[in-house]
């Protein structure tokens, strides 16, 4: 029997404005239709939830409303599976006629589902992923990355370690295209010695025959890429052996919003690199935090900020599009990263679609009864990424 999209997915309509459904005709046919797909089951689940929740916050600002029109949210699970990704881009684009695509979940995702969505011309917004292909010779027109190049935050925190004289570096990331990105990254910038570049299973519980490893060969410090439950699981175990006081731990899209209730003190000491943290003391930042805590009772994490922007991106680009013309709808996304104020500080779309933005180091600190990121550092300012060159995009 073959498994349909309305039968395997979980699909969730969430009409921004409560009136829409009681809407004349003439209105319903100017309303806004977006697509969110996330990763909102399994390990991965609260990176997908916190995407979701982000976007859905600043609809609710705005009234409800994108461009000044009705928005009309549809919500997908992909349950980081490609081949699901895929099929949820298909019934967005020819059933449910989008006007543009968020989320897109995890690079693999994205890659997998990017073939129907550069061919039918609809406007694609990843809060989650920027992989490396996408962002030199492959880049596309109509596909944005509101979050980040996946090697940039690696970059920052290669760039750190090498400002602290560090010789001797241990890499570990789960085994697909944002694992290897982060690897890439981190290389780029920091000049001593790679004492090992250890891939693991995506999703995988153990890591204990790793840390022994690790342990083995004592290295200067670690870094490592373990997004969600990955990284929930490998520091707790790192601390359990003993070896978070033993060796320093650098990461990236491991200790956030969304893995610190569940790590706590474990994290205590870890550095981190973003391109955003709750810490970060800007006006726009401080009411987005505050407003996220007030609504969803939990702090944001850096996907919540990422999908808040692209949600005020989009608002700006309907305001100058409508709905329906998807070439003027990327046209007016692109010109829009430059007009909205984002909440992680400077940002703008470089020519590939990918941010052009600051990338800053974070220490996990205890501040009174909470764990918390502290700003460190800010090693690389207005970052644009090592492959924008190779796009043949403006």
């Amino acid at each position: 029997m073959t498994t349909t999209p309305t039968t395997s997915f979980r699909r969730t309509t969430l009409a921004a404005l409560a009136g829409v459904a009681l809407a004349g005709a003439s209105q319903l046919a100017a309303a806004a239709t977006i697509g969110i797909m996330a990763p909102l089951s399994g390990p991965q689940a609260i990176v997908g939830q916190d995407q979701v929740d982000g976007f859905m916050l600043a609809v609710g600002q705005l009234g409800g409303k994108l461009g000044g029109q009705p928005a009309t949210i549809l919500k997908e699970d992909d349950q980081l599976k490609p081949e699901i990704g895929s099929q949820i881009v298909r019934k967005f684009i020819d059933k449910d006629k989008v006007d543009a695509i968020v989320g897109l979940s995890f690079s693999n995702v994205l890659m997998a589902s990017l073939p129907r969505i550069v061919e039918s011309g609809t406007v694609a917004i990843a809060t989650n992923a920027g992989p490396s292909p996408l962002a030199g010779a492959g880049c596309k027109a109509n596909v944005f990355s509101a979050a980040w190049q996946n090697d940039g935050a690696a970059e920052a925190m290669g760039k750190f370690a090498q400002d602290k004289g560090l010789k001797k570096v241990y890499l570990m990331a789960p085994n697909y295209q944002a694992g290897k990105d982060m690897m890439t990254g981190f290389k780029r910038y920091f000049k001593g010695q790679i004492v090992d570049e250890v891939y693991t299973q995506v999703n995988q519980p153990d890591y204990s025959a790793e840390l022994a490893q690790l342990q083995s060969v004592k290295p200067d410090a670690v870094f490592v890429f373990y997004p969600g439950g990955m990284g929930v699981n490998f520091i707790k175990q790192m601390s359990q052996a003993g070896l978070m006081a033993k060796v320093p731990l650098y990461s990236v899209f491991t200790v956030d919003g969304t893995t610190l209730p569940g790590l706590q003190d474990a994290a205590l000491g870890s550095v981190s690199g973003a391109m955003w943290d709750a810490a970060l003391d800007t006006p726009e930042n401080r009411k987005f935090v505050a407003d996220f805590e007030r609504k969803y009772k939990r702090t944001p994490s850096e996907y919540a900020a990422t999908a808040y922007d692209a949600a005020n991106i989009l608002n700006i680009a309907l305001g100058k599009a409508k709905p329906g013309d998807a070439k003027a709808l990327a046209v007016a996304v692109k010109a829009a990263g430059s007009e909205f104020k984002s909440v992680r500080g400077p940002f703008a779309f470089n020519n590939n679609n990918l941010p052009v933005q600051n990338y800053y180091a974070f220490e996990t600190i205890k501040s009174g009864s909470n764990v918390v990121g502290k700003l460190v550092a800010t090693p690389l300012t207005r970052q644009t990424d090592a492959y924008h060159a190779q796009c043949a995009l403006k």
